[in-house]
């Protein structure tokens, strides 16, 4: 309980398995046991999920616009909650973590988006998304190592929270990434494959793959 949000305090706290979430205005740090993890081979795709990624119902990206995936994570009202733990330290220290290099975010997008090939007939936005498409979706967190230690998603129409979480676990599997760090549980991400280890497991995994 206490201490402050610096890049230094931050990493050295995932490195050892553990996380900041806020209560009120007073950083508290979890280590769970046990603790909720998705091993990227045993993600779930359900027969409508696939069908909507084949479809490519969304666009999706990577690093595009963390400073918005943020923010709208710590703007979506959430079930059972009263508030957002995603306080502005919270917002700015992770904002500043992405710059580092570490923090992460994958995107959805609605609209006029395009593919990395459509660029030349494109009218982009300085996200990189062409003009008139709609953030509607994403999540971020630390990448370290093999391991994404992921911290919030959110979600603005159906399915597209899902969307860009299954996209983004398979390309992290495709790039050496072996364990994604969920935290605690939650129905929606054990629908997607997620699963409880012991904290000894998940700190042992650690040490191997970071």
């Amino acid at each position: 309980m206490g201490g402050d949000l610096s890049t230094e305090r931050l990493l050295t706290a995932y490195k050892s398995g553990i996380f900041p979430w806020y209560e009120g205005d007073t950083p508290l740090w979890w280590c769970p046991d046990p603790r909720f993890v998705l091993f990227p081979g045993e993600l779930k795709v359900s027969k409508s999920m696939k069908s909507l990624l084949r479809n490519k119902s969304f666009t999706f990206t990577v690093n595009r616009d963390f400073a918005s995936v943020i923010r709208q994570c710590k703007l979506t009202a959430r079930k059972d909650q009263d508030g957002t733990w995603i306080t502005d330290e919270v917002e700015h220290a992770y904002i500043k973590l992405h710059k580092l290099g570490y923090a992460h975010s994958a995107e959805v997008w609605e609209g006029t988006a395009h593919s990395d090939a459509d660029v030349s007939s494109s009218v982009l936005s300085d996200t990189g998304v062409a003009e008139g498409a709609r953030l509607v979706g994403g999540l971020y967190g630390i990448r370290m190592g093999h391991v994404f230690f992921g911290e919030s998603m959110f979600s603005k129409v159906s399915n597209a929270s899902k969307y860009a979480f299954i996209s983004y676990v398979e390309q992290l599997g495709a790039e050496g990434v072996k364990l994604i760090d969920c935290q605690v549980y939650t129905e929606h991400l054990e629908s997607l494959g997620a699963r409880m280890i012991s904290r000894k497991g998940f700190m042992d995994l650690l040490k191997e793959w970071l």
